[in-house]
């Protein structure tokens, strides 16, 4: 008889036929090879990063775990707020994110709170990790958090040290002094969303916001949607063509949310990530002087696309956060949950189903790491990759979570109905999941077609 806590038709690891009773006793160099050390999944996978990556994630989980899992549900559940409004809680919030570093790790000091440890490892590797801690807690929040660098992304991305003085670095100075100024990304138009993300509809496309030179640089004038933290956005990133030309001549403009003409227009009720909000903002002759033209003029939509290569495997690892988060909340509900005078997690059916949902969401985790961890350079292909498999994988799983639990499920309480409104924007933004297939297939056609003298090598 054992004394070890076991499941009903599993041995106990005490058993002679258990392997993690047998391997102990082999001799030592086979030991060396097959004995290993059964830990919580998720301390395991951080024990392998370097050690610098390890603290990050550390670090990231307990300010989830401290800010923004009590937050979570009560911004949620709160009404839609009036435009540039913030729930109170939500801008606590963005005040001890701010002052902890956490919307100015992208680069080290003096400039920003990168750890002067991490510098060796890719900016993306980094946001990573942070981005599924945050996602895991609550979608909204992590979005309320993440979309500021988003928008911050193309003025990084610009090759500019000017510009990282004039514009960055103040920024990251008012974040860290518990004033956060939020910066948006404004692509979207009412006329042209996956058109701004993809060359062969954008090649067709009547821009909306127009750019008009005047002395001393540009009038904007049109409207852009669906723009994350637009409504609380102190500056943002805007990209407008130029009077008379086609998308080849979109710019990068830094534009003051105080200047004249500038407008939020509107806020949509979400059904996920409400803690974030998409605002409609409108440019009415809004003045930007030559000195905010970001990467110089015409070279919008290489700033643009190299920005969307920069942020689609974040996006990623908030489908690995949510398949973690649907994961965690199936796994408590089958070990409270009784049927038929045992705990759901005692029937072999349900195990398979956990068993499933515990690897596609190690799977896409271990995509997004293999890819991250050398994105220095992002390749298209292997960002656009990245995003699109993991989320929709990752709302296979929260789709697995609610079958588990049935009706159960669409408890708010209960966390995984929530998960499900918020992993489904995932596959929409950043170029939504069939965009980014087209994407993939536009980065890699070189090798896909056949040269002069034969077809090119196509592996994979």
């Amino acid at each position: 008889m054992t004394s070890m806590p076991h499941l009903r038709d599993h041995l106990p690891f005490d058993h002679p036929l258990s392997p993690r009773d047998g391997f102990p006793h082999l001799p030592f160099l086979a030991r060396m090879l097959v004995h290993y050390r059964a830990d919580d999944l998720w301390q395991e996978d951080t024990r392998h990063l370097p050690a610098s990556m390890a603290a990050l994630r550390r670090k990231a989980r307990v300010f989830a775990e401290r800010y923004l899992i009590p937050a979570s549900a009560d911004i949620d559940l709160a009404p839609h707020p009036a435009i540039g409004q913030c729930h109170p809680k939500a801008h606590e919030i963005l005040v001890e994110a701010g002052r902890q570093g956490w919307l100015s790790y992208f680069l080290p000091p003096p400039l920003g709170a990168m750890d002067w440890g991490r510098v060796s490892h890719a900016p993306v590797m980094q946001c990573c990790l942070v981005v599924e801690e945050f996602t895991r807690a609550c979608g909204g929040l992590m979005l309320l958090l993440s979309a500021h660098h988003l928008g911050v992304m193309p003025l990084l991305l610009s090759g500019s040290p000017g510009v990282l003085l004039k514009f960055v670095r103040p920024i990251y100075q008012r974040c860290q002094r518990g004033d956060p100024h939020l910066v948006a990304f404004a692509i979207t138009e009412p006329g042209a969303g996956s058109d701004a993300e993809d060359g062969h509809g954008a090649a067709r496309y009547r821009p909306g916001v127009v750019a008009t030179p005047v002395p001393g640089g540009y009038r904007l004038k049109g409207r852009k949607c669906f723009i994350s933290g637009g409504d609380l956005a102190q500056s943002i990133t805007v990209f407008a063509a130029l009077q008379g030309e086609g998308m080849e001549s979109w710019t990068c403009f830094y534009v003051d949310a105080g200047s004249p003409g500038f407008s939020v227009v509107r806020t949509e009720q979400k059904m996920g990530m409400r803690a974030s909000g998409a605002a409609e903002l409108e440019f009415n002759d809004v003045f930007v002087p030559d000195d905010r033209i970001i990467g110089g003029l015409r070279h919008g939509w290489a700033l643009n696309r190299a920005t969307l290569n920069a942020s689609r495997m974040p996006v990623a690892s908030m489908g690995v956060g949510f398949a973690r988060a649907a994961t965690e909340a199936a796994i408590d509900f089958a070990r409270s949950c009784t049927l038929g005078g045992k705990p759901l997690l005692e029937y072999q059916d349900v195990q398979l189903h956990l068993a499933t949902m515990v690897a596609e969401t190690r799977a896409i985790r271990a995509m997004v790491w293999q890819e991250a961890r050398h994105a220095w350079r992002p390749r298209q292909l292997r960002a656009s990759a990245c995003k699109f498999h993991a989320t929709d994988r990752a709302q296979k799983v929260c789709e697995m979570a609610m079958d588990l639990m049935g009706d159960r499920a669409s408890l708010h309480e209960n966390r995984v109905e929530k998960i499900f409104r918020d992993v489904r924007l995932t596959r929409i933004f950043e170029g939504t999941n069939q965009i980014n297939r087209l994407s993939l297939i536009e980065d890699w056609q070189g090798e896909l077609l056949s040269g002069p003298s034969g077809p090119f090598v196509t592996g994979v």
